[in-house]
């Protein structure tokens, strides 16, 4: 985000606080969170206008506890076989950037986390690896995410790897900024990268879901603030690494002080998935509350921008969305 911006948005969170909500006018290029001018009326209408099919879902919405949401949004999605072949390498994309607990609503619920590998594992997946670039010491966050516990049984997959090592510089072909970045050598060997982010706010981006998370996958992150427009430059990011899976953990939701706490966290005990990443972060987005409101996917930037490039649907109106709850 170019510091100018970032300095609206700072006065018009501020007016916006001190005036109660009361403006309504959104200026035309929106950012990160210009969506605080706005009301939740297109929020509510996405939701409203779209009504559970027969079929297999665009995106399942799962209510209920961790592990058990998790499995039942897979399985309304054609199950894990729909996305992992026998004999194929999986990297799973949580949140564990952390020294926290998942109650903190900072890291991905472990249950969510484990739910994915044995899925992966049953489907005939040849090897899981779950993976992050921390921004705290990566064995504290391993340690307190919980993560590393929850897949035990599973080897020694859980890993944050910070060293140069385990990084490839890559071309990002069709990008409109971030031409090249340095990648985690592991998930760009993968052949099923699976998108498994808690839902919580951001102070650059206003929301983290699957597509900002893809910056646990590379090294250099600070480039994408500081070199190029951060929304621009998360979508370049998602041009390459390609998430099959969206699974994102809305059991705690962190939906103020984002990405590290604290802040306010709301208990929602959901689940959300899809195989479009663009469709599954404008679910979370118009499904939970964000400081304090509700808002339209579209009012997100990067959600907007990687809708135009074609990276998936954030048009959630045309989309079927199935939701129950256990």
């Amino acid at each position: 985000m170019r510091r100018r911006d970032f300095l609206k948005w700072q006065m018009s969170g501020a007016l916006w606080l001190a005036a109660g909500a009361g403006l309504s006018a959104a200026p035309p290029a929106l950012s990160p969170l210009s969506f605080l001018l706005r009301g939740p009326g297109e929020a509510q209408a996405a939701q409203t206008a779209t009504g559970e099919t027969d079929g297999t879902p665009d995106v399942a919405v799962v209510k209920g506890a961790p592990a058990a949401a998790t499995h039942a949004c897979v399985g309304m999605l054609g199950g894990m076989g729909r996305f992992v072949k026998t004999g194929q390498k999986v990297v799973i994309k949580p949140n564990m950037s952390f020294a926290s607990a998942a109650s903190l609503g900072t890291n991905t619920h472990p249950e969510v986390v484990a739910a994915l590998v044995r899925m992966c594992r049953d489907a005939g997946a040849a090897s899981v690896l779950v993976l992050d670039n921390p921004l705290a010491p990566a064995e504290q966050c391993i340690a307190r995410s919980g993560i590393r516990v929850a897949c035990a049984e599973f080897g020694d997959i859980v890993q944050a790897p910070t060293a140069e090592r385990f990084y490839r510089e890559l071309d990002i072909d069709g990008a409109q900024q971030m031409t090249a970045n340095t990648f985690m050598r592991d998930a760009l060997d993968a052949d099923v990268l699976i998108a498994a982010p808690t839902a919580k706010s951001h102070s650059s981006t206003g929301v983290s879901l699957g597509l900002k998370g893809m910056m646990g996958l590379i090294r250099q992150r600070g480039v994408m603030h500081s070199r190029y427009d951060l929304d621009t430059a998360i979508v370049d990011l998602n041009t390459r690494l390609r998430a099959a899976l969206t699974v994102i953990d809305g059991t705690y939701v962190l939906s103020t002080g984002g990405p590290g706490g604290p802040g306010k966290v709301l208990q929602e005990n959901t689940v959300i998935a899809s195989a479009d990443p663009v469709a599954a972060d404008a679910c979370a987005v118009e499904s939970f509350e964000w400081y304090g409101r509700r808002f339209a996917a579209r009012q997100v930037s990067h959600i907007r921008l990687a809708h135009e490039r074609g990276l998936g649907s954030m048009d959630l109106a045309a989309r079927a969305i199935t939701r129950i709850t256990l």
